[in-house]
């Protein structure tokens, strides 16, 4: 295995390992059948794939695993192809635990020719191969969509623990109510609510949900903990209210993104 990283360092340490560092990315790619390539947006990848291009062997394949705009793989899937190159973004979700086990989630679309033609040697890689379908950059996109729903998630912890704070409550009493309730497994009901766009049968009324949140902003600004998402959504529930939907369903605060 062939490794060069900006970072020198970071690529001589996995020497150790069986691989073979170079200070120029030229010649880590000289060759190579197939480069991956993981920066960290982008322009960096523009950067690096510049710097690699030298070395590049006529029909290699290049994988970038990066995060990136829609636009900008759909962009280097042209150009690289254009250069008799394949290119294929295939961003995942993968911590450093998860490469180190082969686990996780990888994601591609595009030429269906070219992921079925990767996918076996990609799925030794992680965990499991999602594949949605031919059009170009819909990978890069649900990579976004994913990452996304990962900082709502955190941003809305980081609030409930603030909460949990203003109120007192020990971090393990917290822990021991969501080892017992899961509201993850709510998920995929509250998505298909919000899809079908029912919200005349509420299983919790908006009117309701915002009293909930006033108790929850109350209570931190009592305790001088400040919350970060918690106003902005009571902002968004009153502007729904205001529009008439207090009886309904609270999740109709998402009504917009699905009509």
């Amino acid at each position: 295995m062939q490794v060069w990283n900006r970072t020198a360092a970071r690529a001589t340490a996995l020497e150790p390992f069986g691989a073979k560092a170079f200070t120029d990315a030229a010649d880590a790619v000289r060759g190579a059948d197939v480069v991956h390539l993981v920066v960290k947006d982008d322009a960096a990848v523009d950067e690096v794939l510049a710097k690699a291009a030298p070395g590049l062997q006529s029909g290699a394949i290049i994988i970038d695993h990066t995060t990136t705009t829609t636009e900008g793989a759909v962009a280097r899937t042209k150009s690289w192809k254009d250069r008799g190159f394949i290119y294929l973004h295939a961003p995942v979700f993968m911590g450093p635990a998860n490469a180190a086990d082969s686990t996780g989630f990888m994601l591609v679309s595009g030429d269906q020719d070219v992921v079925t033609r990767l996918e076996p040697q990609l799925a030794k890689m992680t965990g499991k191969v999602l594949n949605f379908g031919a059009e170009e950059g819909r990978a890069a996109s649900m990579k976004l969509l994913g990452n996304a729903f990962l900082v709502t998630l955190t941003a809305g912890l980081a609030d409930t623990l603030m909460l949990a704070k203003a109120l007192q409550v020990p971090l393990d009493d917290l822990s021991t109510l969501f080892s017992a309730w899961n509201p993850g497994t709510m998920l995929q009901a509250r998505m298909q609510r919000m899809s079908k766009g029912n919200y005349d049968d509420p299983s919790w009324e908006l009117n309701m949900a915002r009293k909930d949140t006033g108790l929850f902003i109350k209570a931190a600004e009592a305790a001088g903990t400040p919350l970060a998402v918690i106003p902005s959504i009571a902002k968004e529930m009153d502007k729904w209210i205001g529009r008439g939907h207090g009886t309904n369903d609270w999740t109709v605060i998402g009504k917009d993104a699905v009509s």
